[in-house]
């Protein structure tokens, strides 16, 4: 077998944001070889089968994408994408369903909902949501001499241009808090909501980022998407059409390929060293045009590249990007029975009444700072009772009935519950702080089990067979793209947002100083965390850009979009700037 091979472009790392690069450049016609580490692709979009007919997520569970223009540009639906949608099901927010607090469901009021309605764009004339989502994520960033300002940023146009009378300049230093004390009453609703940001990737409390962690929370709640989970088959069944897509225009996946080395000649990437207990024979693969890590920031500059190549400031800089966004512990329970709601929680007058998930302990900001300063603040495993623990979870009663979680006759699963917990490299307490031992971690799956039985009423030792859960340390042994255990990177406040996003040099995707070389992983560029086919989509103007790719008619810009001087324009029929 050859030790080389030659493509137009090659990728590091077959996650979701890796192969939607490879999809959209197969579909340019270019050549594309993407290398993946782990046996298969997919990344966080994982769905494993810890016993056979028991199916679950330890990662990734929310279609963070339904205003993507991948969807349409790269026509997922011709390769087995499907969206589940049960109208008998409702989804948050529908027939009163609300917020849980320790003393049972919160209604949300009308006023509320068409406050949260307002701010996101439904009520404007023509509704501006989609408009305002693809504004705040699906759009690069400008060019560094642009100023940045209530006129040119885009999510603040959309206000200023569909919803003139929320427009204010102040909203740019607004928390999210300061948003929603604008238009809604309740404080569970604005504490729930708080936390659905801050578990996508924008924290609710962060002075300047206002509009993007409402619409952290946007991009997750219909309209934009049918139901919290809403790809048949879950994320991975996402993965699996996104995958076809870009095989189908010809992309090559090897897995089993980590990636040694980026070799860099004359300033430009010419390509990668495979390491040497890779599967695949060539040892190098050489890039005609372009070579995209679509691997986590730091590995990508530390150890791929290494310091020979980058100014020693520069590397400095990246080793001290801060993670301290907080992390995920991740848990799925496996009962005899159906989970219960306690009668305080029901929602539905049916008997008995499923479980269908929800958030608690949402009732009030008191109860929020008191997790986000553990999480966040002090850094410490969580010394909360877990009463007062906050945590969202998905039920078995979310997914269609053709995709169900568990075809094991008499048994049920449920999950993952998620609960926001420290980041393991900064914990006070070390890195192996919630499992260094059996006994830790059946310890945390207790408190797990614990909080989750505020809510349920049937999580006994005789209904409950077993629980699956992964820590933060585990997320990321199983995944090196999870940093710090979370699949948002690292955190998205206003110093590492769009323009900033980790870098400022980093932010329009190109590597200062190395030729063809770009970034594509969610810790290393807008917009961060899962927002489907974000990454692939914005990178995709600037490959345009320095003409590398050259798309056909099913290509559209961002109308947000400006592009670089002396530059190709990414809106088709512009030309060079």
């Amino acid at each position: 077998m050859g030790k080389e091979e030659r493509y137009d472009v090659v990728i590091i790392g077959a996650g979701h944001n890796g192969t939607t690069t490879a999809a959209y450049l197969a579909k340019c016609g270019l050549s594309v070889c993407v290398l993946e580490e782990r046996p298969e692709g997919g990344g966080a979009q994982e769905t494993v089968e810890p016993m056979a007919g028991v199916r679950i997520q330890p990662h990734a569970i929310g279609n963070y994408g339904g205003s993507a223009p991948g969807w349409e540009q790269l026509e997922l639906w011709r390769y087995g994408f499907r969206m589940d949608y049960d109208p008998r099901h409702p989804v948050p927010f529908d027939q009163d369903r609300g917020p849980m607090t320790r003393n049972g469901l919160v209604r949300v009021s009308d006023k509320d909902k068409m406050g949260w309605a307002r701010m996101t764009g439904l009520l404007s004339d023509p509704p501006c949501y989609k408009d305002l989502l693809r504004a705040t994520f699906w759009t690069p960033p400008h060019p560094s001499y642009v100023e940045l300002d209530e006129n040119t940023i885009p999510y603040m146009q959309v206000f200023r241009d569909h919803m003139p009378e929320l427009w204010t300049k102040e909203m740019l230093e607004w928390t999210m808090f300061d948003l929603m004390d604008q238009y809604i009453e309740s404080e569970p609703f604005k504490v729930h909501q708080a936390y659905i940001a801050n578990v996508s990737g924008a924290f609710a409390h962060f002075p300047g980022v206002a509009v993007p962690a409402v619409e952290c929370v946007a991009t997750v709640l219909p309209p934009a998407i049918a139901k919290p989970v809403a790809a048949r088959g879950n994320m991975h069944g996402y993965y699996h059409a996104l995958i076809r897509c870009a095989v189908a225009h010809g992309a090559i996946f090897r897995t089993c390929c980590p990636v040694e080395e980026i070799i860099i000649q004359n300033g430009r990437a010419a390509g990668v060293r495979l390491r040497d207990d890779a599967t695949w024979g060539a040892k190098k693969i050489w890039a005609n045009k372009a070579v995209i890590s679509a691997a986590h920031i730091k590995p990508t500059f530390l150890e791929l590249i290494g310091p020979r190549h980058l100014d020693a400031g520069f590397l400095q800089r990246i080793k001290d990007l801060s993670i301290k966004g907080g992390s995920l512990y991740m848990a799925h329970f496996l009962t005899r029975e159906e989970l219960r709601y306690r009668p305080q929680f029901k929602w539905r007058d049916e008997e008995p009444h499923p479980f269908t998930g929800g958030f608690y302990c949402m009732e009030s900001k008191e109860i929020y700072f008191k997790n986000l300063e553990c999480v966040v603040g002090r850094q410490e495993n969580l010394d909360i009772p877990p009463e007062e623990a906050m945590w969202g979870m998905v039920a078995a009663d979310l997914y269609d009935p053709t995709q169900p979680q568990c075809t094991r006759e008499g048994y049920y699963i449920n999950g993952p519950l998620w609960m926001m917990v420290p980041t393991p490299q900064y914990n006070v307490d070390g890195i192996e702080a919630m499992d260094k031992s059996a006994a830790d971690k059946k310890k945390w799956d207790e408190y797990m089990r614990q909080t989750l039985s505020c809510v349920v009423e049937n999580l006994d030792d005789e209904n409950l067979v077993r629980m699956w859960s992964d820590s933060p340390l585990e997320q990321e042994f199983r995944n090196t793209g999870m940093l710090g255990g979370s699949w948002y990177g690292i955190r998205c406040d206003r110093d590492q947002w769009w323009n900033e996003r980790p870098l400022p040099e980093l932010a329009r995707y190109r590597v200062p100083d190395i030729e063809g070389l770009y970034l594509a992983h969610q810790s290393a560029a807008h917009p961060g965390g899962l927002c489907l086919m974000a990454v692939g989509y914005n990178l995709m103007h600037i490959l345009i850009e320095d003409g590398i790719a050259e798309p056909g008619d099913w290509w559209y810009a961002s109308p947000w979009y400006i592009p670089e001087k002396g530059k190709i324009s990414a809106v088709p029929g512009q030309g060079t700037v």
